[in-house]
C-alpha cells in the first residue's frame, strides 16, 4: 500500500520533533510514497520562513523522490466533494483526495483528519 503524508507530517519529519518518527518510515519508503504537489507549497512556504530559501528547496527536493501527483480536474472535483462532506479545508481535502485515488495510508497530526476512515493519525506532541 501507498502512503501519503500530509504536511504537518512532513514539517515533523524535517524539524525532528517527538512526532519525526511516526512520519519516517512513510516518508523514507519513497517507492510507495505519494506527494500531492499542494504539501510541497505548504512545506516550501513554512521552511522557507523559518528557515530561508535553500532549506526551503532542499525540503522540496526531499519530498519530489516520491510520486508527485498534481491537482488535476479529477482530484479537484473529488476533493470539492469530500471537503464538503467532512468540512475540510482546501489543502486537507486535496490531501486526503489525492490519498484515496491512489489505495494510499495518510499520515497525519492534524485533527481534522482524527477519525476519518484510511487515516493513520498521532496527536500532535
Amino acid at each position: 500500500m501507498s502512503n501519503v503524508v500530509d504536511s504537518s507530517g512532513w514539517l515533523e519529519y524535517f524539524a525532528g520533533t517527538p512526532n519525526a518518527s511516526f512520519f519516517a518510515d512513510a516518508i523514507e519508503d519513497v517507492g510507495r510514497l505519494i506527494v500531492p504537489s499542494i504539501t510541497i507549497l505548504e512545506v516550501f512556504k513554512r521552511v522557507m520562513l523559518s528557515r530561508g530559501q535553500a532549506e526551503a528547496l532542499i525540503a522540496a527536493a526531499q519530498m519530489e523522490q516520491g510520486k508527485v501527483i498534481d491537482l488535476d480536474q479529477l482530484l479537484a472535483v473529488e476533493a470539492a466533494r469530500l471537503g464538503i462532506e467532512l468540512k475540510l479545508p482546501l489543502a486537507d481535502s486535496v490531501v486526503l483526495a489525492t490519498a484515496r485515488h491512489h489505495g494510499a495510508t495518510l499520515w497525519t497530526q492534524d485533527a481534522d483528519f482524527k477519525n476519518v476512515a484510511g487515516v493513520r493519525f498521532i496527536a500532535k506532541k
